[in-house]
């Protein structure tokens, strides 16, 4: 709405012919006015908050000074502009004395008509723009404040300038407590470290965080106008839940591989099994002690290998709190052993080529995992009488030395419109063979690993297949450690 339909002026002054001309003059613009004499009524009536005052200096009780200086700084009226007046007071202190009481503006007689109406559509118009502000502020308020995500607002020096509800209850503080404190020491409160804000200044950051039992999500961006930096602006999300869901699922996908391995296991220990029980057999029927020694030294190969099928298997379900030097080569070995059943039932061949001696750090029991995923679901895809091609070998990515395993199946390929969901939980083309958190938790592993799981696929004629590489860096575990919590983006190679 307009001024000229909305605006109330409250006009004081204890000299009639003042007013009676101020009042015309206001009126004839289209503004209502209501004319007091005093500063004490001038104190009454504006608790009803018009428009703007005009309040003249020389008042016969309280000088217009303090009428102003009350207004100010009475909560419920200080967004009310006041313009001064005065035919007395014209000295350049006397303007100064006002402003620095609170005035908006000065004016000294004789007021120019054109001058008070301009003046005080001036005034008019920066209270309406004050006004459009803190609505504007209030509904970003309301609006963070309804949001479940804890946002923070931070300036240049990292002082807090704005906050929502939630994150001034993560913080356990009162929100006066927060704003215009130390955003560092409050995010290292809650959060356990705050040095991420000084990537920031160059660069979106992104990561996850666990504070104790709590798992976050950490988003922080710069708060720039044009090539200016005035702050930063840190999201939390608690994703706890997901983290625990997430290592559910890894848990039951662990144990999924367990049993399609179990066929393998139960296999594999009923050859030596059989064998042991008629070593045995012939030991207690036989009475030459020669024989004897000779069926026990058998009996103890056959049981180093049921013990050696148990380690494997175990293996899988062993977990490291740290991570361990491992060799590249003799882990992929030991993953491929516990396939020979399957390839030796669908005839497939093996191109092995282990590469030169390659050492990285890891948690063994994660990796056979994603391993045994890649080579389980390459022989799953490959026909009958297929081959299977098995790489290691150094290389590098983004100058980070590391290993790099390969495995290339003969099969049909997968669909184009398929391929973008290939790594996400859940999915499947298996239909109810299988659980679909496969190659998700692979990626998930080596992602943890600071590693990266890429794929191409083709399904030409004479020239189907997909190919999976795996790159892991070699460094050391304290930094495998600290990249734990790093999320980092897959890069999906399609069909070339």
């Amino acid at each position: 709405m307009t001024a000229r339909e909305t605006s109330r002026i409250l006009l004081v002054d204890d000299t009639e012919q003042n007013r009676y001309v101020l009042s015309r003059i206001l009126a004839r613009a289209g503004l209502e006015v209501e004319q007091v004499t005093t500063g004490r009524e001038a104190l009454e009536r504006v608790k009803d908050c018009p428009d703007l005052v005009i309040l003249d200096v020389k008042l016969p009780d309280i000088s217009g000074y303090e009428v102003c200086r009350r207004i100010k700084t009475d909560p419920v009226t200080r967004a009310v502009p006041v313009l001064q007046i005065s035919a007395s007071f014209v000295s350049n202190e006397s303007k100064v004395q006002a402003l620095e009481g609170g005035a908006d503006g000065y004016l000294t007689h004789p007021i120019d008509a054109t001058v008070l109406v301009a003046t005080v559509k001036s005034l008019l118009r920066l209270k309406q723009a004050e006004l459009i502000s803190r609505q504007s502020a209030q509904q970003w308020q309301s609006t963070v404040d309804a949001l479940p995500e804890y946002l923070v607002l931070l300036d240049t020096e990292n002082k807090v300038v704005r906050c929502n509800r939630a994150f001034v209850e993560l913080s356990g503080k009162r929100f006066s407590d927060v704003i215009g404190q130390d955003g560092i020491a409050i995010l290292q409160q809650v959060l356990g470290r705050a040095d991420f804000l000084s990537h920031t200044e160059t660069a979106r950051y992104v990561a996850e965080q666990q504070h104790g039992a709590t798992w976050f999500l950490v988003t922080a961006d710069a708060v720039m106008t044009g090539e200016q930096r005035f702050g930063s602006i840190v999201v939390l999300t608690n994703i706890t839940e997901r983290k625990l869901a997430e290592e559910t699922l890894r848990h039951t996908e662990k144990l999924a591989a367990t049993g399609r391995l179990a066929q393998t296991i139960a296999h594999e220990i009923n050859n030596p099994l059989e064998a042991l029980t008629n070593l045995i057999y012939l030991s207690a029927h036989t009475a030459d002690q020669n024989e004897i020694q000779g069926y026990l030294q058998q009996a103890t190969r056959e049981l180093e290998r049921v013990a050696k099928i148990t380690k494997q298997i175990l293996s899988f379900h062993r977990e490291n709190k740290i991570p361990v030097e491992l060799d590249f080569q003799d882990m992929v070995k030991s993953v491929l052993a516990l396939y020979v059943i399957q390839l030796e039932a669908k005839h497939i061949t093996v191109d092995y080529k282990k590469g030169p001696p390659l050492s990285i750090h890891g948690f063994p029991g994660e990796l056979r995992q994603v391993f045994a995923n890649l080579i389980g679901n390459a022989i799953d895809a490959s026909p009958d009488r297929g081959s299977v091609c098995v790489r290691i070998r150094a290389g590098s990515a983004h100058g980070v030395p590391g290993a790099v395993f390969t495995i290339h199946d003969e099969g049909p390929g997968i669909p184009k419109e398929l391929r973008n969901r290939v790594l996400e939980p859940f999915f499947t083309t298996k239909e109810l063979k299988g659980t679909g958190l496969g190659l998700w938790l692979a990626n998930s592993l080596v992602t943890k690993h600071r590693g990266s799981l890429r794929f191409r696929s083709r399904r030409a004629s004479g020239g189907a297949g997909t190919c999976f590489r795996v790159f892991l860096p070699v460094g050391a575990p304290a930094a495998l450690k600290a990249g734990a919590g790093e999320q980092r983006s897959q890069e999906l190679i399609k069909e070339r």
